[in-house]
């Protein structure tokens, strides 16, 4: 088996692991399709990588409105790699404790809200603090980590706790420990992550169940569509009335701030 072939058997049994947890891939949809329904909001965050699932949520095609992207660019731009805004920065500042709470001091957040906090470790302070600060505030929280890296990993936490700790669900990425999957011969150590992928499948499955429920209540969803498959007339009329939906939806998280 070549490395490509073995990367893709692996993502295969990713797979499998998904829907291994699709019951509580059904509880999550059920919880954000509430929030949603109340006209609140599900917060989303991730830090590092994990920034890439919290905007596979929303705004892209095949999204909707009623989810929160929280993604700091001091802890995701990774682009430059090294010099002014690198990844050592970014790296350090994601284990500063008490940035979570400035973070969500931007926001008017409620019980009836939901989050979804992702890190693939689940042991880095900013989203385990994010979690913390969501529950103390009783907004209910998901997690998606990949198991068998963060029960391997050591938490930066004072607590020594997990992201999971701090969630009413915690879903598996199914990522291996390191998260790297393929080892090819004579080189030391392995290539190919797998968290995206498994991350991916969660939160798009988790957006099927959700846009489900609130057709079936009677409000569908505004779903970001191509043109190619609607028109561009009906796609442009999708276009902006997601997005005035999801900027009357953010103006409530800022009403009532300092009140």
């Amino acid at each position: 088996m070549t490395p490509a072939a073995d990367y893709l058997a692996r993502t295969r049994a990713i797979t499998d692991a998904v829907e291994r947890q699709l019951a509580a891939i059904e509880q999550a949809a059920a919880w954000f399709a509430g929030t949603i329904l109340a006209g609140r909001m599900v917060h989303v965050f991730g830090s590092g990588h994990s920034r890439i699932l919290v905007e596979e949520m929303w705004p892209r095609y095949g999204s909707f409105p009623g989810f929160n992207p929280i993604v700091e660019l001091s802890l995701t731009f990774h682009n430059l790699v090294v010099g002014a805004n690198g990844q050592r920065q970014a790296m350090f500042l994601e284990n500063v404790p008490g940035l979570a709470e400035r973070i969500l001091r931007n926001f008017d957040l409620s019980p009836q809200d939901s989050a979804l906090v992702i890190s693939s470790s689940g042991c880095n302070v900013v989203p385990i603090e994010i979690a913390e600060c969501f529950q103390e505030r009783g907004v209910r929280v998901v997690a998606i980590i990949s198991r068998a890296h963060s029960e391997a990993s050591e938490s930066r936490h004072p607590s020594g706790k997990r992201l999971q700790d701090f969630a009413a669900l915690t879903l598996d990425t199914g990522a291996p420990v390191g998260d790297a999957m393929v080892r090819v011969p004579g080189l030391e150590t392995p290539v190919s992550p797998g968290s995206t992928v498994g991350g991916c499948l969660l939160v798009n499955a988790i957006k099927a169940g959700v846009a489900a429920r609130l057709t079936a209540a009677g409000q569908p969803p505004k779903v970001l569509t191509a043109a190619a498959l609607i028109g561009a007339e009906r796609a442009t009329a999708l276009f902006e009335a997601a997005y005035d939906e999801h900027g009357r939806r953010l103006a409530k998280l800022y009403a009532n701030l300092g009140e």
